[in-house]
């Protein structure tokens, strides 16, 4: 049987002659008991400026719009736009904008400058600003670096995503990946809570859950070319199941003698896999090979 959230949400859909569109992603927390928690997860104040990626029928950006002083929301579905503007528009604190996240330049959109100048007031200052959204899962991990990677980094990220990619964020040294060092190296993670497949139209296969990533002012290790640090790290999660010493002799075309000596440089034993190195081994380990 269907919820009432769920029904809602199909005569919404139905009106638009709109249907959730798989390839983007699109399944819509419609629970208001999750939505809640995740807006006070965020700890909105008025004088906050909230960025939301894919809002798809606006279910969190209404609860955002309450809270917030201000929230941009980008949205990459047409339809999903239209929708937006129709229902939502009317709401004086919030802008709809019609963009790929991945290729928004994230200070032109929040000062209002270049192609957002018809879209933002300039006068009402954007910064700085948290994010606030029920990511896209086929993109979760491009976007988290996108706005963690930029040189305008949100303050606080409070994301829905799945729970298995909510585990790899908040891992630990034996169980690191590239996006758990991504993430760590900019900010805290913290897995708040789970969200059952059940709370979302139409339902994925798989749980969610929210996760709170505080950035730091600076990054978390003081490393003298972060984007040396980032090609060893990508290097050496290139072909995890193998030695770290194979991974990055293959993923840097550098000899294994040299690999192995940058190693021992770096106190790291070569036999070791990426999945096992803490964010300061990274750190000894781009220098030594810098």
């Amino acid at each position: 049987m269907q919820s009432n959230h769920s029904q809602s949400i199909t005569t919404l859909l139905k009106k638009y002659n709109l249907r959730p569109r798989k390839g983007l992603g699109q399944n819509f927390l419609v629970d208001p008991a999750h939505l809640a928690k995740i807006v006070a997860t965020a700890d909105l104040a008025p004088t906050d400026t909230v960025l939301e990626i894919g809002p798809g029928l606006g279910t969190l950006t209404r609860w955002l719009a309450d809270a917030a002083g201000r929230v941009i929301t980008v949205e990459l579905d047409p339809g999903m736009v239209a929708l937006l503007r129709n229902e939502l528009g009317h709401l004086p604190n919030l802008t709809i904008v019609e963009a790929d996240i991945l290729q928004t330049d994230l200070e032109a959109l929040l000062s209002g400058s270049g192609q957002f100048s018809q879209s933002l007031t300039p006068e009402i200052p954007s910064l700085p600003f948290k994010v606030v959204a029920n990511l896209p899962y086929y993109i979760t991990s491009a976007v988290v670096r996108h706005l963690l990677e930029t040189s305008l980094r949100p303050e606080r990220l409070v994301i829905t995503v799945q729970k298995e990619v909510a585990q790899r964020i908040v891992a630990k040294p034996g169980q690191m990946s590239l996006l758990a060092v991504s993430v760590q190296f900019y900010g805290e993670p913290t897995l708040v809570h789970h969200i059952p497949a059940g709370a979302f139209y139409p339902p994925p296969r798989i749980d969610s859950a929210v996760v709170r990533i505080d950035t730091f002012a600076r990054p978390s290790l003081a490393v003298a070319d972060v984007g040396q640090f980032f090609r060893v790290v990508k290097a050496g999660f290139g072909q995890k199941r193998k030695q770290l010493k194979n991974s990055l002799a293959a993923g840097l075309h550098r000899p294994a003698s040299q690999i192995v000596n940058a190693m021992e440089q770096a106190q790291i034993d070569p036999t070791r896999r990426a999945e096992t190195l803490s964010l300061a081994e990274w750190g000894r380990l781009a220098e030594e090979l810098g």
